[in-house]
């Protein structure tokens, strides 16, 4: 066999493989993807131990939430009717506000105890989804999360969290709505950076 046959042979194989890889992606539930994530973060978990271990993981725990989480869409639910105002910022936005999120996320990464996640009820139109689930086992009372999630290119993606009846986006447009009050969008967008650097 030539040269060029073995390459589209091989080229071949790859797209089957990509097809069938994307065919299961699309065939799981948001349940089963957005489960699949939380594992994936509950495994990394279990092996932190000091701060330096969030360091040492802040990466694949970055990958993880990039491919279940649509910052994009909540960052722009976030500034609600400003989002139209920033005009030639969006992607400096969306940047800024998802590096902001990682960075309050990591830093409650410490406070875990080996709490489990119970999967209530979940439901979907083919389009949206919503996965209700339950952090048991810690200190206090369980802690009720709600995922909402759309459906984008074959992956479930979270667009906004409802943490014991509070909306995690609400919360965002609520707090980028008092400093927008009395300053620019450019000052929130540096305000954002420097939080996100933990200053």
């Amino acid at each position: 066999m030539s040269p060029e046959h073995r390459y589209l042979n091989f080229a071949l194989m790859v797209s089957v493989l990509l097809l069938v890889f994307a065919a299961n992606a699309a065939a799981e539930t948001a349940k089963e993807q957005l489960q699949g994530s939380i594992d994936r973060v509950i495994e990394v978990l279990r092996t932190i131990r000091s701060p330096e271990d969030i360091e040492r993981n802040r990466n694949s725990l970055r990958e993880i939430l990039l491919v279940r989480f649509d910052f994009a869409a909540m960052a722009k639910e976030s500034l609600g009717t400003r989002w139209n105002d920033l005009k030639g910022k969006k992607e400096e936005f969306v940047s800024v506000f998802t590096d902001f999120v990682e960075h309050s996320y990591m830093s409650t990464l410490g406070s875990y105890r080996g709490e489990k996640i119970v999967y209530d009820h979940d439901w979907s139109d083919g389009e949206s989804a919503e996965v209700d689930t339950r952090v048991v086992g810690g200190e206090g009372n369980p802690i009720k999360i709600e995922y909402k999630l759309h459906l984008t290119d074959g992956q479930w993606m979270v667009y906004d969290a409802v943490i014991d009846d509070v909306s995690l986006v609400g919360n965002y447009r609520s707090q980028f709505a008092r400093i927008l009050h009395r300053a620019s969008l450019e000052e929130l967008i540096q305000t954002l950076h420097a939080k996100a650097s933990g200053h």
